[in-house]
């Protein structure tokens, strides 16, 4: 059972204040995941690493220079079915949340799980982030 949204609000804004797009329904992550150029998917939830690691981590690595064309999110246990759909796209991977993907044209191209999250610094994942960003995003990133 979803958590109360008055609880949910605060994590939820702490993302879309720094202009992370939520997306809500599986039609708006199929049709976010479908649009061309790089996209930053972050599996937001209630759990500590999210708060003290995965959601500052995604804000500092959005002010590097170099940054995906969008940033979006969904709110794991709110919103089922985006996330669902979303986790659907992180091919080869289990669901685990907080988790952090970058798409490229549609294509998974990096990933943070679970794992790779808790444990670490909001600097650390960050870095981890940025150095993505420079790999995929850039004007003459990897295909």
């Amino acid at each position: 059972m979803p958590y109360p949204e008055i609880l949910v609000r605060p994590m939820r804004e702490e993302l879309t204040r720094i202009g992370v797009s939520e997306l809500k329904t599986t039609e708006e992550v199929e049709r976010a995941l479908a649009e061309g150029g790089t996209n930053l998917v972050v599996v937001n939830s209630v759990c500590g690493c999210a708060a003290r690691n995965a959601r500052p981590a995604v804000a500092m690595a959005l002010q590097h220079e170099v940054r995906p064309d969008r940033a979006t999110t969904v709110f794991a246990g709110q919103d089922v079915e985006a996330t669902a759909a979303a986790r659907s796209h992180f091919h080869g991977y289990p669901p685990s949340s907080p988790s952090i993907g970058l798409f490229k044209d549609g294509d998974l191209v990096f990933m943070l799980e679970r794992h790779q999250i808790e444990g670490r610094d909001a600097d650390q994942i960050a870095d981890d982030l940025v150095n993505a960003f420079d790999r995929f995003c850039a004007p003459n990133a990897e295909q």
